[in-house]
């Protein structure tokens, strides 16, 4: 049907359309049935989501030095991120249960990590602008080459997810490679390494984690944060 319309309109990729079919969304109450009023109205599931990011971040004290207006954003931003990225990081062929509140967790496998992952990296690069000299020639660590190996399999996972049709395998590549940049970040420091070459390189890792990360939630309908 959204295809005739859209040829009626004059639309000229319309043929080109594709129906990606999903499973069923649950609840943790169980199904949504319209015949027994449990069915949930997409404005109102997008506002929850919203208030959910705030109680959630008010509760972490993440954004305690922020504006209104930038907390406002930030909600927002992390309110559709988590619905959006809770949906997609499911097989589409597969049925799921949504529930909001595990949605916004800031540790587990949920758009919210990710986007904190990013803003990490955003503050680490601000931080460390006058530090960066370029390209490096130091040694590699285990790390540092684990994190390198992984965004090299970034453009191969974009293609088999395009082939495969299956958004699902981005998000959850992300999900890995925010895991993967944080235990980086956990064991080497970046600002504080050895070397100028050292500080130089990891910030080097650092630009290119966070341009995999930005370019795929932006394939994926997902903002991310500068700052969280």
């Amino acid at each position: 049907m959204l295809t005739i319309v859209l040829k009626k309109l004059g639309y000229l990729w319309a043929d080109k359309l594709y129906h990606l079919s999903y499973g069923m969304v649950e609840l943790p109450e169980g199904r949504m049935k319209s015949r027994e009023g449990t069915v949930v109205d997409a404005d109102d599931l997008m506002d929850e989501m919203e208030d959910t990011a705030r109680q959630m971040s008010e509760e972490l004290g993440k954004l305690e030095n922020f504006s209104d207006e930038e907390k406002s954003r930030i909600y927002r931003q992390v309110g559709m991120g988590a619905l959006k990225y809770f949906i997609l990081k499911v097989d589409p062929k597969k049925n799921m249960t949504f529930d909001p509140r595990e949605s916004v967790d800031f540790t587990g496998n949920t758009g919210s990590f990710i986007q904190y992952t990013y803003a990490r990296i955003r503050s680490v690069l601000r931080k460390g602008a006058k530090k960066h000299k370029g390209t490096s020639q130091e040694n590699l660590n285990e790390k540092e080459i684990a994190l390198i190996r992984m965004m090299y399999d970034f453009p191969g996972t974009l293609l088999e997810a395009s082939r495969a049709l299956n958004p699902s395998l981005i998000a959850n590549f992300l999900y890995e490679l925010a895991r993967e940049f944080n235990q980086f970040y956990h064991d080497h420091s970046v600002l504080s390494a050895e070397t100028e070459g050292q500080v130089s390189q990891r910030l080097l890792l650092s630009e290119a984690a966070g341009y995999i990360i930005e370019t795929g939630m932006e394939l994926l309908g997902i903002e991310v944060p500068e700052r969280m």
